[in-house]
């Protein structure tokens, strides 16, 4: 490993223990939802962003609400309307009286997107302009308004959500503001015993306290380990290889992706695999990555990249199954 970081053994060690310790105290409040947990931390620690699909009542919000607590970081949560404006999200420039030279003065007022975690309720229930205002803040750090650049709070981390079901009214995202998102995670129902142990736990009194366990300089110490794992190259050919078969009409397409594809993932799903791989084997108390790590988060990575045609739609050919069939080819 690179000597740019201080003691990586020793960080990758402590990597470990705090991802797991994380998840602990967030299943103080949050029950199950294990693989969702883990893609959240993975992402955070890979710099990256989310948006969460699921039903209402599957508790999205309260697991982001605790994981800020957890990591002792600053969260505010944007509920998306159609009348929502772009200056509702970075904040608006106010005229102000100036009191020591008594002229006035154009003052900025920072809006929601200055905080450590973003939960965008609701994403697709807002125009495209303003949803475009998380863009700048989610690729650059920071936000331009009236000409001034504000530098957003590191760790920064955006985690959107969608109603699956109520579809009318809402404004979907467009496919280049998607792939600004590192995973596209489906929150599923809870299984029977789960949901027996919500009701329970839910419908009597609960006194959660939730531990702050780190630091933001911690988080940015252990994202900063992130990028020092090392990556075979038979992995990193196996991740861009994977990439490169989602593209119809290119020599390495299968069949099937010509046949049922209209459109293929980026070189930002290729970037994303081997950097959540990397955390994902911190996670594991792994030192490298390998090939099971860019299988498990392929899902995830390429779900909301890849564009089925009519053809796959008629057959039942989901974006998922198409995904498993790239592994299996692959």
């Amino acid at each position: 490993m690179s000597t740019d970081v201080k003691d990586p053994v020793k960080l990758a060690d402590e990597f470990h223990a705090v991802f797991h310790q994380i998840k602990k105290e967030i299943h103080k409040a949050v029950i199950g939802q294990e693989d969702i947990i883990d893609l959240l931390l993975i992402s955070l620690f890979s710099r990256g962003h989310c948006v969460l699909i699921g039903v209402p009542g599957l508790a999205k919000t309260l697991l982001i609400r605790t994981l800020a607590e957890s990591l002792n970081l600053s969260f505010n949560r944007i509920q998306f309307t159609p009348d929502l404006m772009p200056g509702d999200i970075t904040g608006t420039e106010v005229i102000e009286e100036n009191k020591d030279s008594g002229r006035k003065e154009f003052t900025f007022i920072k809006g929601p997107v200055f905080a450590n975690i973003v939960l965008a309720d609701e994403i697709n229930r807002t125009p495209p302009k303003t949803q475009a205002a998380l863009l700048e803040g989610m690729q650059e750090y920071h936000v331009t308004t009236g000409g001034k650049t504000y530098d957003l709070d590191t760790p920064f981390f955006v985690l959107a959500t969608q109603n699956p079901i109520e579809q009318e009214g809402t404004y979907p995202l467009p496919e280049a503001q998607l792939d600004r998102f590192m995973f596209n995670i489906w929150v599923d129902y809870p299984s029977l015993e789960e949901e027996k142990e919500i009701v329970s736990k839910t419908t009597a009194y609960q006194d959660i306290n939730i531990e702050a366990l780190v630091t933001k300089e911690k988080i940015k110490e252990l994202q900063a380990l992130v990028r020092e794992v090392p990556v075979p190259d038979n992995v990193l050919d196996y991740a861009v290889e994977l990439v490169s078969k989602t593209r119809p009409g290119t020599d390495m397409a299968p069949d099937f992706v010509n046949k049922y594809m209209s459109w293929g993932a980026g070189p930002r799903a290729s970037q994303f695999l081997i950097l959540g791989g990397k955390a994902r084997a911190l996670s594991q108390g792994r030192y490298h990555v390998t090939e099971d790590d860019i299988k498990t988060l392929a899902i995830p990575v390429l779900r909301h990249r890849i564009v089925n045609n009519y053809a796959a739609e008629a057959e039942g050919y989901t974006t998922v199954k198409l995904i498993e069939m790239l592994k299996e080819e692959s």
